[in-house]
């Protein structure tokens, strides 16, 4: 059973966003901030926009492809 589970966890590619949203959010809020705390609250927003950005790109694309 833990077999299929990962199989089915590892057969999305989505999951290779991941790190690299984190990595580009942190940095790039990095970059703008030296100390901890401003950087991991700017990383959270950088974080989220680039998830929303991602969404928004995910839904023209579906909605492109349906009418077709």
């Amino acid at each position: 059973m833990d077999h299929l589970v990962l199989a089915a966890i590892e057969s999305h590619d989505i999951w290779y966003a991941l790190p690299l949203v984190v990595a580009v959010s942190l940095v790039y809020s990095a970059t703008r901030n030296e100390q901890v705390v401003p950087i991991l609250t700017h990383a959270v927003r950088v974080g989220v926009w680039i998830v929303g950005f991602m969404a928004v790109v995910f839904v023209a694309l579906l909605l492109i492809s349906w009418r077709r």
